[in-house]
């Protein structure tokens, strides 16, 4: 006897167990492995929470310089991958470009197939030091080419190689919202790669079906989206009519609400607060302007707040960093997160099998072909095509 709860997109279902990371729907609370994340956002850099994710604690000052020593090694594309990311169209998706990368990258792994705790670290590792190089790369023109920081850290190799641009104080806002990027219990794309690390396949397969699954405009793309939307605004006596013109039209305003944080997202004041700060360091209040007037209306009109995404992208308009990398920046601090489950997966493992609610038809007997009458469509509720071939 199987019992099935039937809750679409699994709503409110327990898929498992997990060390990682704690959210408290009822007071909007996030901890990373114990670790509320403003304190993290605040005071850790990004190394040291990729490395709390990955290993359980946070780390010594002697284990940090180590980890950073590992991350600097690994700081390079081995042959001939660059080569073969050049061939890839322009018109690609980056995150397509990123997808591939990562499968490229495992080709070329020795430890690609090897399953052990010591060598998904080591895959962990190289793929957090990597991935922002395959993401400049598939930017890159042949004339604004950048090469990482020596002994940068990865915020600050991540704003340079995007941007060209050396500055600590940039990098520190970039880094906090890789730090609230970093993990978020079971969303789709950590799911994916949970379902498939459990098969028992390589830590990269399971980053690239994560990937795939972020690229997905239901998951991924809302800091895009809320970027273009300010852009599209352009001043703020246009932001409240602009948001009602939308709701009357019954279109979704992005980067309002959240699956599971249902109240406030603790990710969200920490990044409008340092949106606020770095648009009055700036003396460049228009995007923020424009997004608190939303957020207003928003919140009046809908009782909706704001998640993560939208105030990050309020930072990522003052930081001048491409639109069209928003999504991949979400990649390359995520990817802590998703190397952290299939670690945790895998350690203790059975591969997941759910069960679906059958709503097909009865037991039905099978009709030979010349006594089947037309249906009119091809296939479950498709027309047939106006070809004449067909008609």
């Amino acid at each position: 006897m199987v019992t099935v709860a039937n809750k679409a997109g699994l709503e409110g279902i327990s898929a498992g167990e997990s060390a990682i990371c704690q959210i408290d729907e009822e007071k909007g609370g996030l901890q990373y492995r114990g670790y509320r994340v403003e304190d993290l956002a605040e005071q850790a850099s990004f190394e040291e929470v990729a490395y709390l994710l990955l290993m359980g604690e946070l780390p010594s000052h002697q284990e940090l310089q180590a980890w950073k020593r590992e991350l600097d090694y690994a700081g390079f594309l081995p042959d001939p991958i660059p080569q073969v990311l050049r061939l890839v169209p322009a018109t690609a998706h980056l995150m397509d470009t990123l997808r591939t990368g990562v499968s490229l990258l495992g080709m070329m792994d020795s430890e690609a197939n090897n399953p052990s705790f010591e060598a998904n670290v080591h895959k962990a590792t190289r793929l957090i030091a990597r991935l922002p190089l395959i993401l400049s790369l598939a930017c890159q023109s042949k004339q604004d080419k950048h090469q990482p920081i020596s002994a940068g850290t990865c915020a600050e190799n991540l704003l340079y190689l995007l941007t060209g641009t050396r500055d600590k104080a940039k990098a520190k806002e970039l880094e906090v919202s890789l730090i609230l990027y970093a993990e978020h219990e079971f969303n789709a794309s950590t799911f994916a790669a949970r379902v498939t690390a459990s098969t028992w396949a390589d830590l990269y397969g399971g980053v690239t079906s994560a990937i795939a699954t972020l690229k997905g405009p239901s998951h991924g793309g809302a800091n895009e989206a809320v970027a273009e939307m300010l852009v599209k605004i352009e001043r703020p006596e246009k932001a409240k009519a602009w948001v009602l013109a939308a709701l009357d039209r019954k279109e979704r305003v992005m980067g309002f609400g959240h699956r599971v944080l249902k109240l406030e997202d603790p990710r969200s004041v920490i990044m409008k607060r340092r949106a606020k700060a770095l648009s009055e360091n700036m003396g460049e209040m228009r995007w923020y302007e424009m997004a608190e007037i939303m957020d207003q209306t928003m919140q009046e009109e809908k009782g909706l707040l704001p998640n993560l995404d939208f105030y990050t992208a309020v930072v990522y308009l003052l930081l001048k960093l491409p639109i069209k990398t928003y999504t991949p920046i979400f990649v390359t601090s995520r990817v802590a997160g998703w190397c952290a489950h299939i670690i945790e997966q895998q350690a203790n493992n059975r591969i997941m099998r759910p069960r679906a609610t059958y709503i097909g038809p009865p037991t039905r007997e099978y009709l030979p072909i010349q006594h089947r009458s037309s249906r009119g469509t091809i296939g479950p509720g498709i027309s047939p095509p106006d070809d004449p071939v067909l008609n």
